[in-house]
């Protein structure tokens, strides 16, 4: 939990070209992430009511990603969340001038209209009704290999630019075919929706069995419909608005109202002068994926005090919002989808954001230039998944050989105890030492809320190593470390290695503990259930 409560081009992938873009960006997959995990929260009591199911978009790109799909392993219920960023309505028009330029202050809208997914969150839905849904957020710029519908690959690009580029290479095939207007706009979409799907899911290791797409303006016209929604911070924060970059935000420390769309905007997409709590040097991203989430368990607190999830009458409004915003697939069954309300609406979807091993600004993507991405551990993500979810590893045919690890990457590590666990530096620096590690110095360092691992000159990639293996987020770099040197420094929730053993170290809330090694997030969970969540 996040601590104490006190009173870019048309049709194609975008990249960070500047603070204005950057800004816009963030504007964007803020926006529709409320928009989709809202609808998840609270929308599912309007299935039950039998009353989404006329006038709704639907769409048929899950049939065909689902072809080459992993298996359903049991009765559990994945939906990937998609936010889509764009400045276009789902007929291909633009979004109004009002909205773009003072709701979200992002400057005009003429030109711009990227299809980045820049939210995407995979809500997995147990079969056990008592049980709590799990959510993960799958950062913007995560570097892997993209796909088509079909499963193709597209090459190594940002996971939220799969759907643009299918869109893009889709577009000339089809306007041959004599589709233009609305209906061009609408299936080029489909086109990109199965990119989506069928990357997410190579990418997880998971089946989808449902999606729930929105644009950009969906979430204003949620958080129109909700009214008012209470949000707590444990620092206060000012984020000035100016053309095309700043978000407007102005929040004290403690609880907030939010009591108009502009400001409920403004929390959820402020990147700039946020604290970076994670301490991998981009707090942006990351904090604001927190805000995100926190909006939505603040938003569902709001609905059930309301007494909103048992008035059909009370609903309707949020209900035409879904009709108008919302894009879902054609295969999902009401009526049975209907039975896993008590899931969502009861307090109990716990938010996670996935991991990542380092951050890069020079990496160079054909026909975008340099660019910054997340470098990520596909393993480790999928051990990560898997482990959340429930389900083990689906074992290979015939008899098999365990990957062998990665060889250490040379570097002199020095250990230092921060967790308050005696003599908890010399066991994980004897255990890094038998991976391969060159010993340095172990001694004790002031208490530290976490376990955070810096590095020197030259020593980036041991650093990334050895940060994927104590789950402790993103490597950051550090001038007070020498050339050639890791600093492992172990906070609290380290759990020491069992003899022999490998660590088992935690980066906080809802990463790695005793017995579940593989569970490994950046940052801190944001949980429903326990009132108004308070975050950075």
């Amino acid at each position: 939990m996040g601590g104490s409560r006190r009173g870019q081009v048309v049709g194609g992938p975008g990249g960070r070209s500047g603070g204005a873009s950057r800004a816009l960006l963030a504007a964007r997959a803020a926006a529709v992430t409320g928009s989709c995990a809202v609808l998840a929260v609270s929308g599912v009591t309007w299935y039950g009511y039998h009353q989404l199911t006329t006038g709704v978009l639907t769409s048929s790109a899950i049939e065909n990603s689902q072809k080459g799909a992993p298996p359903k392993l049991d009765n559990s219920v994945n939906i990937l969340l998609i936010g889509l960023d764009s400045r276009k309505g789902n007929d291909g028009s633009d979004l109004p001038g009002w909205f773009v330029q003072d709701e979200l202050h992002a400057g005009s809208s003429s030109d711009v209209g990227g299809y980045n997914t820049n939210s995407l969150i995979l809500l997995h839905i147990p079969a056990n009704q008592s049980a709590k849904v799990e959510a993960v957020s799958v950062p913007r710029d995560d570097y892997v290999m993209t796909y088509n519908g079909d499963g193709s690959e597209q090459g190594k690009h940002k996971i939220k630019e799969a759907y643009g580029l299918a869109k893009a290479a889709a577009m000339p095939g089809l306007e041959a075919k004599g589709l233009k207007g609305a209906a061009l706009e609408q299936a080029s979409r489909e086109v990109g929706r199965e990119a989506t799907l069928t990357t997410v899911q190579k990418f997880l290791d998971v089946r989808i069995d449902h999606f729930a797409e929105v644009n950009l303006i969906g979430f204003y016209d949620i958080a129109k419909a909700i009214g008012p929604v209470t949000v707590c911070l444990n620092h206060a924060t000012k984020d000035p608005a100016e053309e095309g970059q700043g978000s407007g935000a102005d929040f004290t420390a403690g609880d907030n109202v939010l009591r108009t769309p502009a400001q409920a905007l403004s929390f959820v997409r402020q990147r700039h002068n946020l604290t970076d709590t994670d301490g991998d040097g981009n707090g942006g991203d990351f904090a604001r994926t927190h805000r995100q989430q926190a909006y939505i368990t603040s938003a569902e607190v709001q609905l059930k005090k309301d007494g909103m999830f048992g008035d059909l009458g009370r609903l309707q409004g949020l209900l035409d919002v879904v009709k108008k915003d919302v894009v879902i697939d054609d295969q999902w069954n009401i009526l049975d989808f209907a039975q896993q309300a008590p899931n969502l609406t009861g307090g109990k979807v716990v938010f996670n954001t996935l991991p990542i091993s380092a951050m890069t600004p020079e990496v160079y993507i054909p026909n975008e230039g340099m660019q910054a991405v997340n470098y990520v551990s596909v393993p480790q993500v999928q051990r990560t998944v898997q482990a959340l979810f429930g389900h083990d590893p689906a074992p290979a045919a015939g008899p098999s050989t365990p990957a062998a690890p990665a060889p250490a990457a040379h570097a002199v590590v020095d250990v230092v105890n921060g967790s308050g666990v005696t003599g908890a530096a010399a066991a994980e620096a004897k255990v890094l030492v038998t991976a391969g590690y060159t010993r340095g110095r172990v001694g004790d360092h002031a208490p530290s809320s976490r376990t955070r691992v810096l590095y020197g000159a030259g020593a980036g990639t041991a650093a990334a190593q050895i940060a994927g293996r104590l789950g402790a987020g993103a490597a950051s770099t550090s001038a007070a470390v020498a050339a050639g040197h890791v600093e492992v420094v172990l906070g609290a929730g380290f759990t020491p290695p069992a003899s022999g053993g490998a660590s088992a170290g935690g980066t906080g809330a809802g990463s790695g503990t005793a017995g579940t090694p593989h569970l490994v997030f950046q940052g801190p969970a944001v949980e429903g259930g326990n009132g108004i969540p308070c975050v950075d």
